[in-house]
């Protein structure tokens, strides 16, 4: 039986911004040290010190509920597959971003249970918001301390021909536009972080972000739960809802995050 946990949002908010302005002091100090892991993907001091503080404070928090970072993500399906709920976590969703200096990066934490997504938080350090969603409850933006602001996807009179994608600052465009049918007319909005362009489309600001290429389960979770209370979807580009804690990879497959679920997107994106 779900049990409702959100009660703990102020308290995960303020965890995601104490990260966030931890990364935030290393990154106007440009005090840190960069590392290659072992899957040639970059982490630096600022990722692993976020990720302590998360870890000391989210047990502090729920001491029943166990943490999974994408700093500390060797954990086998067999003991994962007993967590009825558990904290799923990126500290530093945008590294490259991070190190590049577009400050295109956040931290996120998601809160899932029973295979499901049921409470997102995303804070976006440089530019101070907060998104956050809890199950049931709508999505909300936070631009300053004080305001809530509740935040819907954007929907289309159809027919509708213009669709604004989302992407990297460093995805082949082309990558992205092959994959897209040549019916309808495009505007590319270019953003670092894949939280962070989830959001747009959370917030209206996009149609959908097509992401070709890895990413982890702790990339989508919190987003997938933003972006389903504000009324869009996070899908396969088979158009297949994402599954968490189901499979001994964490890895997540290609994937797409729509606004308008009217849309037909089975039409704008080409399949597999």
């Amino acid at each position: 039986m779900r049990q409702d946990l959100s009660h703990l949002l102020p308290n995960v908010i303020e965890i995601a911004r104490s990260a966030g302005q931890l990364i935030l002091d290393i990154y106007q100090k440009r005090d840190y040290e960069e590392f290659i892991k072992s899957d040639d993907t970059p982490v630096t001091s600022a990722d692993l010190a976020a990720h302590k503080l998360i870890m000391e404070r989210l047990p502090e928090l729920t001491p029943n509920i166990p943490v999974l970072s994408e700093e500390d993500a060797d954990v086998s399906l067999a003991e994962r597959e007993q967590w009825e709920r558990y904290w799923l976590v990126d500290p530093l969703d945008g590294t490259q971003e991070f190190i590049a200096r577009s400050g295109d990066f956040a931290t996120i934490i998601a809160l899932v249970e029973n295979n499901k997504p049921v409470m997102g938080v995303v804070y976006a350090p440089v530019s101070g918001v907060v998104y956050y969603a809890y199950h049931g409850k709508g999505a909300w933006k936070i631009p300053n301390m004080d305001e809530h602001i509740r935040i819907n996807t954007h929907t289309h009179e159809l027919p509708k021909q213009n669709v604004a994608i989302a992407i990297s600052r460093r995805q082949d465009i082309n990558r992205i536009t092959d994959r897209m049918s040549n019916n309808w007319n495009y505007e590319l909005i270019p953003l670092g972080s894949a939280a962070l362009k989830a959001c747009l489309v959370a917030e209206g600001s996009a149609d959908c972000y097509l992401r070709l290429g890895p990413t982890g389960e702790w990339d989508t979770a919190a987003t997938q739960c933003i972006v389903e209370e504000a009324g869009g979807s996070i899908l396969d580009t088979k158009l297949a809802p994402l599954s968490y804690n189901l499979r001994e990879t964490l890895e997540n497959p290609n994937f797409i995050v729509i606004g308008d679920r009217k849309l037909p997107w089975n039409e704008i994106l080409t399949q597999d």
